[in-house]
């Protein structure tokens, strides 16, 4: 959860950040960081449904510490994006490619748990996954 909230601040210094120029991608309109905002606390949110997740079945827990090794790479893809934006940089598309591919880790380790104990989580922690790939998807459409 620090992590993200330390992207989180990576971000709104970025937005607020009086740097050299930035190519108006970089930068982006309101829209674009309002979506960079949702991204980042959507992954938060997915980060601790993960976690709710009762890991007493093995191969649970094996999915679940996937599913979070896969939003944990997600997260560090926002934050060498953030770092980016902050410095004046370009952000690097391997960045974006790491948090797309953060974020399918994730929802495959999900969608692999069959223990109907855990099953409530599972859907809760895969709807909020949804929520922030599609907010992911939004970043990278309006930030043109």
């Amino acid at each position: 959860m620090a992590r993200v909230l330390s992207v989180l601040l990576a971000l709104c210094l970025a937005f607020f950040a009086v740097a050299a120029p930035l190519q108006q991608r970089q930068v982006g309109d309101l829209q674009c960081n309002i979506n960079r905002l949702k991204i980042v606390a959507s992954l938060a949110s997915t980060t601790t449904a993960v976690g709710k997740i009762d890991t007493t079945d093995p191969a649970t827990a094996s999915a679940v510490t996937a599913a979070q090794a896969g939003l944990s790479s997600a997260s560090d893809g926002i934050k060498t994006i953030a770092q980016s934006l902050v410095t004046g940089q370009t952000a690097p598309a391997s960045a974006r490619d790491q948090v797309g591919a953060g974020l399918l880790a994730a929802q495959t380790a999900l969608t692999g748990i069959t223990d109907p104990a855990a099953a409530t989580a599972v859907t809760a922690a895969q709807n909020q996954l949804t929520t922030t790939i599609a907010d992911g998807k939004a970043v990278v459409a309006d930030c043109k």
